[in-house]
């Protein structure tokens, strides 16, 4: 790639997922170790999204303001890296909640601003966002089967300094990363216009909708998974190797993106990936005892969000152009990954216990397909190119 810093992205990519990778399959297992109640480790563990439904806008209208986005890039991986250090000493769940506060506040600011320089640096060639991001889900892939393999041996509490060396990659990857040229800049009311009267629009408020509704489809995935496969015997082991062929599956979807796009259209490609959520949520929720089905439902995970994602960051990308491409993708993570997370989140844990794992993960199912049906209705091929 000329003249593009492709391995100092592609390194920070791989860090930032990686500690997603020992973060969400297994915290929840070193807090159900510490007698936390499914309620508690829905709370805890939803403080990432809840954090990600207001910290990306205000951290990239801060960007905006001070024309400089690394530096809060950097601050965040300071400050993510300290805050998570205090759960070596927390005891209390009161003490759990404030440091898992701060972790998330600091830790979300990071992405769509990294996001938003990849693609200053990408210019007329986005099509290459996808090669960069596939390195974010080899490094998920090398942390999630990493980490399984090492709590086979060690205590569970050995999570705890998986993620404090993860975190500490994160930072010293975005001390590497250089800063890009930002598009033409604008008076922040002019900003603001411009993203209302993109928020106007049917196909806009409907894509967002959606995206809202697949991530709170996969609340039930990302903090009870590891747990209700454990409960059903599954090894770590093997628990990180499911999570692992999911993500190998995102990481062939976000190879080919580029020829999919073009020869599907980014209409199709995001109903594709619906369709797929409802079937993936039903065969887990249902069929956990069979791991022919479990194997079939991960694979499935290069759609629901490998394609997904891909397709509805190049819609984002499309609809908010120039000066308002930072808060059009922090509204993208904050709809989607904040409020659609954290309602997913919070559902599950109240349901786990009291509805079962399968209608936990049926519910999921219904959320998937409320995505589809506002694809299907109102996100047009005229709208998104193709």
């Amino acid at each position: 790639m000329h003249r593009l810093p492709y391995w100092r992205l592609s390194s920070y990519y791989f860090f930032h997922f990686a500690f997603i990778g020992a973060f969400s399959p297994y915290f929840g297992l070193y807090l159900q170790s510490l007698s936390f109640s499914a309620w508690d480790i829905g709370l805890l563990m939803s403080q990432m999204q809840l954090m990600r439904l207001f910290g990306p806008y205000l951290w990239s209208a801060l960007a905006d303001r001070l024309g400089r986005r690394l530096p809060i890039v950097r601050l965040a991986g300071v400050i993510s890296l300290l805050g998570f250090s205090v759960f070596f000493a927390a005891q209390s769940l009161a003490a759990f909640l404030v440091a898992m506060a701060i972790m998330a506040f600091f830790w979300s600011a990071a992405l769509p601003l990294v996001e938003t320089v990849t693609f200053d640096h990408l210019r007329q060639d986005p099509g290459r966002y996808s090669r960069i991001r596939l390195w974010g889900s080899i490094g998920f892939i090398a942390a999630v089967l990493g980490t399984g393999a090492l709590l086979d041996f060690l205590p569970i509490r050995g999570v705890l300094w998986v993620i404090v060396v993860l975190l500490a990659g994160i930072l010293c990857c975005a001390l590497l990363v250089p800063e890009a040229p930002s598009r033409a800049s604008a008076r922040a009311a002019d900003i603001a216009q411009s993203i209302g009267g993109i928020l106007r629009q049917s196909h806009v408020r409907a894509l967002f909708g959606a995206c809202f509704a697949m991530s709170a489809a996969h609340g039930a995935l990302y903090v009870f998974y590891s747990i209700y496969l454990s409960d059903h015997g599954y090894s770590k082991a093997l628990v990180g190797g499911l999570w692992s062929l999911g993500v190998l599956a995102e990481i062939v979807v976000f190879y080919y993106m580029a020829r999919l796009m073009a020869r599907f259209g980014i209409r199709r490609l995001l109903l594709a990936s619906y369709l797929a959520a409802v079937l993936r949520f039903l065969l887990i929720g249902w069929g956990v005892e069979s791991l022919a089905l479990i194997v079939f439902a991960q694979l499935l995970h290069g759609l629901t969000f490998g394609t997904w994602h891909a397709a509805a960051i190049a819609a984002v990308n499309r609809w908010f152009p120039g000066a308002c491409q930072a808060r059009g993708q922090a509204i993208y993570s904050s709809l989607s990954f904040g409020a659609g997370g954290l309602l997913g989140g919070l559902l599950s844990g109240w349901l786990w216990e009291g509805a079962g794992a399968a209608l936990t993960f049926t519910l999921s199912a219904g959320f998937a397909l409320a995505g589809l049906a506002l694809v299907a209705r109102y996100v047009r091929d005229d709208a998104v190119g193709g």
